[in-house]
């Protein structure tokens, strides 16, 4: 039923959510015969369903080359994430990871689930790689090589300062924005952008997924790993655990708006790395992610539910950013849209209002200056005035649906 009450109440999350389950059925039946890469297709479904659909976007040499940078990545990641591997083993590890890659029998049991098939089956990986243009290999492994550095760094270090802050978020995405600004131009599609543009469109990222993760990552078992910055969370509770609880909720949504803020401070670098990207698909493939990111901290500023539960944009309006998203005017639209929420949420008693609403504002400026504005569908819809006919529509659907699938087969 709560899927149903969704779609009566956003009926245009329809259309998108078919092409949506299409688009994905699709992807599943490209998966290549060869074992290696199958295994590599598969498992990239397996740990990022969403990822595995935009990087569909590029054409075959990139969408392979994208694909190992993506898992091998997530295979450092998941060394990283594992709090049950002591820290003289881990060390060496993620030091030692970029080398690992060029090697097709090496493996190492960490992770659980998909996560544990992924390290298992590693040799698939690397024979993968090994079939990599060298111009894609050489840049895998120079960001492999510094993100594993920076991993092992942050195993014996706090995350204190926000200067700390941004370092850790610069190692462990920051360096994916520049591996895939290395990847776009090997391809010879693109110019090879700044790495200080590069980094932002990375640290906007991981840092929505921190804000947005805390609940799931301080009750992380045997052992939370947080990367919520001392400098801003201490201003508000004695323990960062602390946030979770009920009598700390108004300096929790403070502290929450803090960290929002400190995000948006990346959103014009974000697009300015958009409109100067030239190639459709790689353009689709950077976008759809960052459109995500704004939409996640528009649900996430000054809600106390970040903080009880898992908060994230429903499923249909996803569908709706990948279906819409093909130029840079759909872009800017989308960002002024999820800002503009995020300034209607502004309370004027938030400590940091004021800087929040200058970030806001001066990407709005961005996105309103690019004449774009007038030329989209908006995000930001009043669901009262949601189309009867359209709900009808759909439930006569549902019957239809409902009745083909109970008549007897001849």
């Amino acid at each position: 039923m709560g899927a149903l009450s969704t779609m009566i109440k956003h009926p245009d999350d329809i259309y998108p959510l078919l092409k949506l389950k299409i688009a994905s059925r699709h992807v599943e039946k490209q998966i290549p015969a060869e074992p290696h890469w199958a295994f590599c297709y598969t498992m990239l479904q397996k740990v990022s369903r969403s990822f595995a659909l935009v990087i569909q976007q590029l054409g075959t040499e990139l969408r392979n080359a994208v694909c190992i940078f993506y898992l091998v990545l997530r295979a450092l990641d998941t060394v990283e994430d594992d709090t049950n591997i002591a820290t003289d083993v881990k060390v060496p590890i993620l030091l030692a990871f970029h080398q690992h890659i060029y090697d097709p029998e090496w493996h190492f049991a960490c992770g659980t689930n998909n996560y544990k098939v992924l390290m298992d089956e590693f040799h698939h990986v690397s024979t993968a790689f090994l079939e990599l243009g060298k111009g894609y290999q050489e840049a895998i492994e120079d960001i492999t090589r510094r993100m594993g550095d920076g991993m092992a760094k942050f195993i014996l270090k706090e995350v204190e300062t926000i200067d700390d802050y941004d370092e850790y978020c610069h190692y462990v995405a920051g360096l994916v924005g520049l591996g895939l600004s290395k990847l776009f131009h090997a391809s010879g599609k693109e110019d090879l952008a700044s790495d200080s543009l590069s980094n932002s469109m990375g640290l906007f990222l991981q840092k929505t997924n921190i804000i947005r993760d805390y609940l799931e990552d301080i009750n992380e078992i045997p052992k939370s790993r947080m990367f919520w910055p001392r400098e801003i969370w201490s201003k508000y509770v004695n323990k960062l655990e602390d946030l979770k609880s009920e009598e700390n909720s108004e300096k929790a949504v403070q502290c929450l708006n803090d960290m929002v803020t400190n995000a948006l401070i990346h959103m014009e670098d974000c697009l300015k790395y958009m409109a100067a990207l030239r190639d459709p698909a790689i353009f689709k493939f950077c976008a759809i992610p960052q459109i995500m990111a704004i939409g996640t901290l528009a649900l996430c500023y000054n809600n106390i539910e970040v903080f009880k539960g898992v908060v994230k944009m429903r499923r249909g309006l996803t569908a709706k950013v990948i279906d819409r998203t093909k130029s840079m005017d759909d872009v800017y639209g989308a960002f002024f849209d999820f800002a503009s929420v995020i300034k209607s949420k502004v309370d004027k008693n938030d400590p940091h209002a004021t800087k929040t609403l200058s970030r806001v504002e001066a990407g709005q400026k961005l996105c309103r200056d690019s004449g774009a504005l007038s030329k989209r569908k908006s995000y930001i819809i009043n669901n009262e005035q949601n189309s009867t006919l359209i709900v009808a529509l759909f439930i006569i659907l549902a019957i239809v649906y409902a009745y083909l699938s109970a008549s007897p087969r001849i």
